[in-house]
């Protein structure tokens, strides 16, 4: 390589130096284009830069005003950094939902079954430590009915004012009465075959025979010896062994209705009592805890009126069951732990009887059970006063049905 070549070969492009020439054109300097430009285009000369001068005041940026990118701006408002717009989402398919798979909600569904299974024993347990024993009431004695099919219950209803202030006693007109008797007394047989359940009433005006105490009327047994004595009784008058005994007084059937909602009961005639603070429409209605006791304590109607009362007991004793056991009271926390709570308060039972027992009660109650009265026929002079004489034939066919655990005919029946 000759001294020439390496000195070009060494120099950087664009120094400005010239370059030696080439097949005749004139002298070049580094940075010039590497071809010819033809003569008919003419290539400006590069501009000279001009000298700084002062700028003049027309020159100068309005007031407020600013530059950018060499442009006057207009206003005094900060300039705001560029944002770049937001990338439009893309328009193919949308990628598919993510989905629970079956395992997943078997094991929901089993943890939900778990949590009520849970709660349900929880509520069982605490209802059972609630319930309030009466010792003795069904304790064996010498010719106690032997046990029989099925089960049976002595549901007692008694005029007790415990618990009632005296604001309540005369709003709910039950008087001032002392002591405590039985207002209604029920016999329920629960079949242990597929048989509808049988229910009872035994008028308490009914003329039987105490034990011990000779010829009276039904109620003198729970004044005169209280449930102990009542149970026997019924027992050595019907020959049907009591299994369990329930019993309510006034202020806690008012407060098992209200805990309730109320109860709809189709009465079948206008009722006016001043006497049992009631006063009612005929027709289908609503019954708060204060008419319905009214309802089943009233002497008004019929020309029997302590069968008609009867009737109504047992009307509502299976309408009151039958919306305590209805899914929107039992589901609803608002209602069933109320419920518990004042059906706990209200009812006594035998200190054998638990919440086991206690729920066969309501099953029972929620069947439409069949409902009658013992057959009576005529009166007699029983406990000072006129008593009703229970019609002995058709009183033991009732009574032996139930002792075997079949059902009543139905010529026995009240109609009513």
């Amino acid at each position: 390589m000759s001294e020439e070549d390496r000195t070009r070969a060494m120099r950087s492009p664009g120094d400005g130096r010239p370059l030696p020439g080439r097949n005749g054109d004139g002298p070049r300097s580094g940075g010039a284009p590497a071809h010819r430009i033809p003569s008919t285009q003419q290539v400006p000369p590069p501009a000279q830069q001009a000298p700084p001068t002062h700028q003049s005041p027309s020159d100068a940026p309005r007031a407020g005003g600013s530059r950018v990118y060499g442009r006057e701006r207009s206003g005094g408002s900060p300039i705001k950094p560029f944002t770049p717009k937001a990338e439009a989402a893309p328009s193919g398919p949308k990628p598919p939902r993510r989905r629970i798979n079956g395992r997943t909600i078997l094991k929901i569904v089993a943890a939900v079954v778990a949590l009520l299974l849970v709660v349900a024993v929880g509520l069982f347990f605490w209802i059972d430590s609630r319930l309030t024993g009466i010792p003795g009431v069904l304790d064996d004695y010498q010719g106690r009915p032997a046990d029989s099919p099925g089960t049976n219950w002595l549901l007692v209803g008694s005029d007790s004012r415990k618990g009632l202030s005296a604001a309540d006693r005369k709003k709910l007109a039950t008087g001032k009465a002392a002591g405590q008797r039985t207002d209604s007394m029920m016999l329920l047989h629960i079949p242990a075959g597929s048989d509808k359940p049988t229910l009872v009433s035994l008028p308490r005006d009914s003329a039987v025979t105490i034990p011990g105490k000779g010829r009276n009327k039904l109620n003198a047994a729970y004044a005169i010896g209280g449930p102990k004595l009542l149970a026997q009784t019924i027992e050595t008058v019907t020959g049907v062994r009591v299994d369990n005994y329930m019993e309510i007084g006034f202020a806690g059937f008012v407060d098992i209705v209200d805990a309730v909602g109320g109860v709809e009961i189709n009465v079948r005639a206008a009722v006016d009592d001043p006497k049992a603070g009631l006063k009612l429409k005929k027709g289908v209605q609503t019954l708060t805890g204060a008419q319905a006791l009214g309802y089943v304590r009233t002497r008004k109607g019929g020309a029997l009126p302590d069968f008609e009362r009867t009737k109504r007991q047992r009307q509502f004793l299976g309408a009151v069951v039958k919306k305590a056991a209805s899914p929107g009271t039992l589901i609803n926390p608002f209602t069933s732990i109320p419920l518990a709570m004042s059906a706990t308060d209200a009812v006594a039972v035998d200190s054998s009887t638990g919440a086991f027992d206690m729920l066969s009660l309501g099953l029972a109650m929620g069947d439409s059970p069949v409902t009658t009265v013992v057959p009576f026929g005529g009166n007699e002079i029983a406990g000072g006063g006129s008593a009703v004489k229970w019609d002995r034939e058709k009183a033991t066919a009732l009574f032996n049905a139930i002792k075997q655990d079949k059902p009543v005919p139905k010529e026995i029946l009240d109609a009513g």
